[in-house]
């Protein structure tokens, strides 16, 4: 397995739920790792209580934002000196009957899930290659294979999203940038907050689990590339 002692991360959105235990196992690999969240507060203190000292940075940058997405690759080429690693863990659902959707509901889904995915792949793949190569995850769903009712805005972003994941891996696998999508089911976050108490959620999987299976994806040996992981409780309410 390789090691990400010294690597540097950019964990979109982890200032909490899955970006969050993915930033603290990435720093408890040695790696580097930039994490941003849409408030500088919420950003700075998320990097303070992750702790790694010099080895932490929190940047306020809403990735739906070309502008805010720019801006933070230029703060990791500053203190980090270069990219590895992208994790587009960033995203947010908006669960509605298709005719009871407003245009502003269906652009929180694409533009957040898809189009910041986007922005920041661009930033980071011209970074990767000059550096000889690096890896992206891209957080997606299985909402992108099962779509439900109500969920019409989240499964079009999430088919999308891995529809690019796969062509971004041919676009850029002989630049020596390897792509993996990882596909959760109902993880117990306040993603879609049921008012339940967190003993109700104890049959959903941990945020600690999909961050280590990110650990594992990464640390795999260059010659071999996980192209997708589904990841779901093992025991689903019946």
């Amino acid at each position: 397995m390789e090691s990400l002692n010294g690597k540097v991360a950019v964990v979109t959105g982890g200032t909490r739920g899955i970006g969050r235990a993915i930033a603290e196992r990435l720093v408890a690999e040695g790696a580097k790792v930039a994490l941003c969240g849409r408030t500088r507060d919420a950003a700075v203190r998320a990097a303070r209580e992750i702790g790694g000292g010099e080895k932490v940075l929190g940047v306020a940058a809403d990735v739906r934002k070309v502008e805010e997405v720019s801006a933070l690759f230029e703060a990791v080429d500053r203190e980090f000196g270069g990219l590895d690693i992208l994790v587009n863990n960033a995203g947010e659902g908006v669960f509605r009957k298709v005719g009871e959707m407003s245009v502003e509901d269906w652009h929180r889904n694409i533009d957040l899930n898809l189009n910041g995915v986007f922005y920041c792949t661009r930033e980071a793949v011209g970074r990767m290659c000059r550096r000889g190569g690096g890896f992206i995850v891209n957080i997606s769903s299985l909402a992108a294979r099962n779509p439900f009712a109500g969920g019409a805005g989240y499964n079009a972003s999430k088919f999308a999203l891995n529809g690019f994941t796969e062509a971004l891996m041919l676009d850029h696998r002989y630049d020596g940038i390897r792509v993996t999508s990882i596909m959760p089911g109902s993880v117990a976050t306040e993603f879609r907050d049921s008012g339940n108490s967190p003993k109700a959620d104890d049959w959903k999987v941990a945020p600690e689990d999909v961050a280590e299976t990110v650990a594992m994806v990464l640390k795999m040996p260059a010659r071999t590339m996980v192209s997708r992981v589904e990841m779901r409780p093992s025991q689903p309410r019946k």
